[in-house]
């Protein structure tokens, strides 16, 4: 019998979700604004009496050897440490909340979910990046893809609220957060993803660069403009709406000063918008045709007008604006007659990963 009660353990580089899910319903959940190696306590007081079954933590790169999720043992943990150089606002804490969490609970299987699985049968035209054979065979270096929780819980939620099947269904999906990232999906699998061997490709983020020339990086390096270590803690931590706006990496203040007249605010989300268009048309080109266009993460569920100005841009792709503003719930956002349906899926990655978890561990229900 699988487990019915989960611990999802899901960190962010700055943030730590905490959620107990029995069956599909979660029953206690704790969100910690600090970085999670700071949260030592918290963890160990939310877990204090807590029962469950089996622990599913959130690996964000699973790299070659972690391609599914995976109980954990030696070998695990040795996969984890390889992949941290991959990863490095995350997987840090995945292995120290690892290395906690196995103390605390030791009686029950710990689960390690990588995001990177549901990107694990991208095509190879779709994964492989045009380098040196001897460089990808020796550096494993192809595209991996990223928020793969989110997406499946988005693609299973999308094919409830169609009516259709998902195997049958060929959607675009815009995963917009802190991280963002989009994916095109065809009969329930990614076919093309727009983050590649590392989370910092792809879209614009809340303070990730996303998708930069590399020959500007390679001149800022030769040019001696910046050193390494700068050029990398400008990539992940200064670039996005911050390093555009100057004053907040928060969509939800950009659009507020926007609306307030603040020109600079206005222009970070135009580019923004523009860069979340720009990817989910490139993914689009992986798609036979495009069934629905589907808004997750905190910014697609939870900011109507990104999802507008989005939307209303993709014309090219028969996508139309004048969306529904309404977020209580999961829904069709557009008109119920329009070519190509839009719809907002709330991000429920607790529950993605719990269903990850209970499909590898066998331990009786307590």
């Amino acid at each position: 019998m699988a487990p019915v009660r989960i611990l999802t353990v899901n960190p962010g580089s700055g943030s730590l979700r905490l959620h107990v899910v029995d069956g599909e319903d979660v029953v206690d959940s704790a969100e910690i604004g600090k970085p999670p190696a700071d949260a030592t306590e918290e963890v160990r007081s939310f877990v204090e009496d807590v029962r469950v079954d089996a622990v599913a933590h959130r690996l964000v790169h699973g790299g070659t050897a972690l391609v599914a999720p995976t109980v954990v043992d030696a070998r695990v943990r040795e996969a984890i440490a390889k992949a941290k150089s991959l990863a490095p606002e995350h997987v840090p804490n995945t292995e120290a909340l690892l290395e906690l969490l196995t103390g605390l609970l030791p009686d029950v299987p710990h689960v390690v979910c990588p995001d990177t699985a549901f990107h694990q049968g991208l095509p190879e035209v779709a994964r492989t990046y045009p380098l040196p054979a001897r460089w990808r065979e020796r550096w494993d270096l192809r595209r991996y893809g990223f928020h793969g929780h989110s997406f499946a819980w988005a693609v299973r939620r999308a094919a409830e609220l169609l009516g259709r099947p998902p195997d049958g269904l060929c959607l675009l999906v815009a995963h917009l957060s802190g991280g963002s990232s989009v994916c095109a999906v065809s009969g329930g699998r990614s076919v093309d993803t727009s983050m590649g061997f590392t989370p910092l490709e792809g879209a614009m983020m809340a303070k990730r660069s996303g998708s930069v020339d590399p020959g500007m990086l390679l001149w800022l390096l030769r040019e001696g403009h910046v050193g390494l270590d700068e050029l990398e803690d400008g990539l992940y931590h200064h670039s996005g709406l911050l390093g555009l706006s100057g004053t907040s990496d928060d969509t939800r203040e950009l659009v507020r000063d926007s609306r307030s007249g603040d020109a600079g605010a206005r222009f970070t989300m135009s580019v923004f918008e523009h860069r979340v268009r720009r990817e989910l048309a490139a993914v689009a080109a992986s798609l036979d045709r495009v069934d629905a266009l589907v808004f997750t993460g905190d910014i697609g569920w939870d900011q109507p007008e990104v999802a507008e100005a989005v939307a209303r841009g993709l014309g090219v792709l028969g996508i139309q604006g004048d969306l529904s503003t309404a977020r209580s719930q999961d829904a069709i956002i557009s008109d119920r007659n329009a070519r190509v349906p839009v719809l907002t899926v709330r991000s429920r990655e607790e529950l993605s990963l719990a269903a990850a978890a209970a499909t590898v561990s066998s331990r009786p229900a307590a």
